[in-house]
């Protein structure tokens, strides 16, 4: 393949949540593409597993280990990006927590854990990056945020609560930044990813509750990293270059029913 068909060649990319699940099929899909990428990761094992793999398609990706519910783990991302490549043109948003349990019984520490890692990291990460963003001409953020938007769970209210406010930080940051920062929202069903897994148990049976969710699609499958992956590489590449604003249900159509 010609570098110069490469969808995110010359792009720089700060991926968070890149060592797990959706994060890391992004990751793996944004360096195919061409892109340097920043890779963020709590588990610095994952992380460093990662950047071997994807160094054998390109070098020009780092780690940096972090936690980013805190502020100052997302200014050093930033400060990284900067450092090594000079620029940063796209944001991926993907940590995630749970924080399984009822209002009535889920420990205050749980919420604010949940609140901080799902929703105050994206205000955290695009407090820093949006800067360098608009100093070099532009900028695209995506948000992986979830049906649980627009959809409640049981024992799942900070996880819910994070999600819909995600959204909502979405769409006032695509009206803000317009027309040089393009931001949007993927929104994701059930997606086969260890997340899911550890989910089950917030629901009345938690033994089927996966191959319930798999059965309440229209397409009678569960999704998969790679799915989304792909949404995300759309909307980071010059072939979305219209949308912007726009939170985008990608849930085998469950959400339907």
């Amino acid at each position: 393949m010609q570098a110069s068909s490469l969808k995110l060649n010359q792009k720089v990319a700060i991926i968070t949540g890149a060592t797990s699940g959706m994060g890391k099929a992004i990751a793996r899909t944004f360096a195919a593409e061409g892109a340097s990428i920043v890779l963020s990761g709590r588990n610095e094992a994952r992380g460093e597993a990662l950047l071997s793999e994807l160094r054998a398609i390109h070098s020009r990706v780092i780690f940096v280990p972090g936690d980013i519910s805190q502020a100052a783990a997302n200014e050093a991302l930033v400060e990284a990006a900067l450092r090594t490549f000079g620029r940063i043109d796209l944001l991926s948003l993907n940590a995630g927590v749970l924080g399984l349990g009822s209002v009535a019984k889920l420990p205050v520490e749980t919420w604010h854990q949940t609140i901080d890692t799902n929703l105050s990291a994206i205000y955290y990460l695009c407090h820093h990056a949006i800067p360098a963003m608009r100093t070099s001409g532009g900028g695209n953020i995506i948000i992986n945020a979830s049906i649980a938007a627009f959809k409640s769970f049981p024992n799942h209210p900070a996880y819910c609560a994070s999600k819909a406010g995600a959204v909502a930080l979405m769409r006032q940051m695509a009206v803000e930044y317009g027309p040089h920062i393009r931001v949007n929202a993927i929104c994701p069903g059930p997606v086969d990813t260890p997340l899911l897994w550890d989910s089950a148990a917030g629901f009345p049976d938690p033994e089927h509750a996966i191959s319930d969710a798999e059965k309440a699609t229209l397409l009678q499958r569960l999704g998969q990293p790679d799915d989304i992956a792909q949404l995300a590489l759309f909307l980071a590449s010059e072939a979305s270059a219209w949308i912007t604003g726009a939170s985008i249900n990608i849930d085998g159509g469950i959400l339907n029913r």
